[in-house]
This record gives C-alpha cells, sequence and structure tokens, in this order.
C-alpha cells in the first residue's frame, strides 16, 4: 500500500518552493492566494529571506505547509494515497492533501498554530532536547524523576527521542540521561517547549480555531501523531489534532501502524528527506521516495 507522509517544522530552506512557483500556474496560484490569506509576502521570504527569517515560527509552519501542500497537487497521477500521516505540522498538510481541510482552512489554522504557539513561548520559556542511544523506557523514567516539567516529546525512531519541558528541567534531565548511558542529549535551537504542558495556551487558543472550522471526512486513512492508529472520522480527527500540541508526536509507533496495517512503500511531499531517514530506521524493510512531479 501507498502510504504519502508530511514534514513538519525543521524541514525548511531558503529557495524552497521557487521551483513549483516558476513551472506551474497552478502552483503560481495558490503561493499568491496564500500571501493574500497571510496578510505578507511569505514567498518573499521563502524564495530569497535570510535562513533567520525562515525560521520565525510565523513564518517556518506556513512555509512547510505550503510547500507540502502545493507539491500534493502538482504531482497528479503519481498522488495515489491509500494511507496518509504528517509529523507534527505536517499533519496539517496531510489533512489537506487528504480532502479534511480546504487549502485556505489549512492555511489559516496553520497560521493560527504558529501564532498561538510563538505566545506560548514567550509566556512561559522552555527548551528541546534530542536523546540518542536509550531506551524510551529509561528516557521516560528519567523525565519522570527530574523536578519541574520534562517531558518525551518526540518519538522519532527507535533510539531517538525529543524531550520538552521548562529550560532547567531539560538542561538537569539531559545530565542525567548522559549518566544513564544516553550517546548524546543536546539541547536544541528551538523558541519554546513544543509537545509539552506548557503549551496548553496554545492547545486552547487552537482548539476555539479548529472547532469553528468545517472538517470533511477523509478520502483516506490519516494516522496521527497522538493516537497512531487509522482515523476517517472528522470529529476525532479534530480532537486529536487539538490535543497533538501538548502530547507527544508519536512518529515511531506511527510508522509502525501503518506498517501493520498494509504500507510498504512511504513517499515524503514536502521539503527535504528527514522523515525518509527515519522511516528507514523505523521499517527498513519498507520502500521510501521523494515526490515526483508530474510531467
Amino acid at each position: 500500500m501507498n502510504a504519502f507522509i508530511f514534514p513538519g517544522q525543521g524541514a525548511q530552506f531558503v529557495g524552497m518552493g521557487l521551483d513549483l512557483y516558476e513551472n506551474h500556474a497552478a502552483a503560481q496560484e495558490l503561493f499568491e492566494d496564500a500571501n493574500e490569506i497571510l496578510g505578507f509576502s511569505i514567498t518573499d521570504i521563502m524564495f530569497e529571506g535570510t535562513p533567520e527569517d525562515l525560521k520565525q515560527t510565523k513564518v517556518t509552519q506556513p512555509a512547510i505547509f505550503l510547500h507540502s501542500v502545493i507539491l500534493s497537487q502538482v504531482m497528479g497521477d503519481t498522488f495515489t494515497p491509500e494511507m496518509v500521516a504528517g509529523h507534527s505540522l505536517g499533519e496539517f498538510s496531510a489533512l489537506v492533501a487528504n480532502g479534511v481541510l480546504r487549502f485556505e482552512d489549512g492555511l489559516r489554522l496553520v497560521s493560527k498554530r504558529a501564532q498561538a504557539m510563538q505566545k506560548a513561548c514567550e509566556l512561559q520559556p522552555g527548551t528541546m532536547a534530542a536523546v540518542l542511544g536509550l531506551d524510551d523506557a529509561i528516557v521516560e523514567k528519567i523525565c519522570e524523576e527530574t523536578s519541574g516539567i520534562v517531558v518525551a516529546a518526540n518519538y522519532n525512531c527507535p533510539g531517538q527521542l525529543v524531550i520538552s519541558g521548562e529550560v532547567d528541567a531539560v538542561h538537569a534531565a539531559c545530565e542525567k540521561l548522559k549518566e544513564a548511558g544516553a550517546r548524546r542529549a543536546l539541547v536544541l535551537p528551538v523558541g519554546g517547549a513544543f509537545h509539552s504542558p506548557l503549551m496548553q495556551p496554545a492547545r486552547e487558543e487552537l482548539a476555539a480555531a479548529i472547532e469553528a472550522t468545517s472538517f470533511n471526512p477523509a478520502v483516506c486513512p490519516v494516522y496521527q501523531n497522538v493516537t497512531t492508529t487509522a482515523v476517517i472520522d472528522s470529529g476525532e480527527i479534530k480532537d486529536n489534532l487539538i490535543s497533538q500540541l501538548t502530547a507527544p508526536v508519536k512518529w515511531t509507533q506511527t510508522i509502525q501502524q501503518m506498517v501493520k496495517d498494509g504500507a510498504t512503500r512511504f513517499t515524503e511531499v514536502g521539503p527535504g528527506k528527514v522523515l525518509q531517514g527515519l522511516v528507514r530506521k523505523i521499517t527498513p524493510e519498507s520502500e521510501t521516495a521523494s515526490a515526483v512531479i508530474a510531467s
């Protein structure tokens, strides 16, 4: 079965989407629509901005969403999903590609999500750290035993887990994780504690926007970060999207479930190849590929 997967924050690069804009009239129209919806020229930043400009959460999230969704729409007959999933932000791209959300509604929600997360970061500073070379259970136990708020946030692949929470708590947990034998426990250059309880204010803000948005039934099953199982019901999809901001991204478990349900080929739709690398570590026997644009 063909699974299509959509990347999240961190996959951005300067120049992203320019080839789509220059070579496809439909893509150009969607990019121009996006500039109007957002109220600023995101295309200028995507195509010609600095890496620093592109790193701002309010820019990064819509930029990756746009690249992924527009790419899915110019793939033509090569976009034949039997199941979809997205890593964190990528879940919104997956839902537009899967017919659950209209392009305009998806973009507005992603923009709202980015702004709400930025506000939450300013309200309560936090950070994240990548932990390599330890079993998930050990990482979880050390997080539980560390004073303050620190939780497992991204289960990216076996032996690679990201923790998130209060700055002091994350630093303290990193020291304990190194003592426990972690190959690395490295604090990441991020603006906040994503997928942790510190995102509760953003969750409340996003919940209101999601509840006010019309969701359609999914064309094919979507595997969501929170539950890792196949979902089609629009009400359940909404609930999971809201929970996602404060819950961990269970990417390893999601891919494993998709394989159990018949996925044999994973095509990454969006900038970069990060997800293909993770899939190869989770399920080496599965085929991976980048999106191919229709000729």
